[in-house]
């Protein structure tokens, strides 16, 4: 049976009425023959973002893309990268002309084996609602690793603060100051400077340590209490 649309090209081309599509749905649904509109089957429900006490590294990460330009070449690039909430240590990253969901799945999973390893346990993964992020092939693979996506409200930014705070310091730290001529010089500026971030940029809120060390200070103590952080 055709659908009211196609009903009314029926009547258009048969009987030449002026017949638009709002008014063949209207009548449609006055006589009673509008079909029911088929209820799209979503694989991976999305699970909403929640407020957790972290308390150590590998149990919240974030992650988001932003871009960056490069203008000898008068192109855009993407850069994906995830971040533990914890140590503020980038755990992955990705960057390249395209950003598809394999792309960011890659890079998840390459930090999940160097950071945490085979077995887990995982952390959560909370990201915004971008096509990478809600692809079934991200779907698949969180689920794969019984890890719990996370993902946040239509423009709720600051539910993912940790991330958004790390890309807003690499554009005025980096992407704002240079002028990249070739793809290759922006990919080894950022190599350098994420270098720089993870192993020798100090944070006051890490104790004025750099990510990677206060990660590895903060595992040697035994009570972890007073660096929790409400997320």
């Amino acid at each position: 049976m055709y659908g009211y649309k196609l009903l009314a090209q029926c009547l258009r081309n048969e009987c030449d009425l002026i017949l638009n599509k709002k008014k063949a749905h209207r009548l449609c649904q006055e006589i009673g023959i509008l079909q029911e509109q088929r209820k799209r089957k979503v694989k991976h429900p999305r699970r909403l973002a929640r407020n957790h006490l972290i308390t150590g590294p590998n149990q919240l990460w974030q992650a988001d893309i932003k871009y960056g330009y490069v203008a000898g070449r008068e192109r855009f690039f993407f850069v994906a990268t995830i971040i533990d909430v914890f140590d503020r240590v980038a755990v992955g990253q990705y960057r390249g002309h395209v950003c598809e969901a394999k792309h960011v799945v890659q890079t998840l999973v390459t930090a999940l084996r160097q950071r945490v390893g085979e077995t887990g346990p995982f952390p959560i993964v909370r990201t915004d609602n971008g096509p990478q992020f809600v692809s079934t092939l991200f779907g698949d693979t969180c689920e794969a690793f019984d890890i719990t996506h996370e993902r946040i409200p239509p423009r709720t930014p600051n539910m993912n603060a940790y991330i958004e705070s790390f890309h807003s310091v690499l554009e005025d730290n980096l992407f704002s100051k240079a002028v990249f001529m070739t793809f290759e010089e922006a990919y080894a500026a950022l190599d350098t400077y994420m270098d720089f971030y993870n192993n020798r940029r100090m944070h006051g809120s890490l104790k004025r340590m750099p990510p990677e060390e206060f990660s590895k200070w903060v595992m040697q103590l035994e009570d972890r209490t007073p660096f929790y952080r409400a997320v």
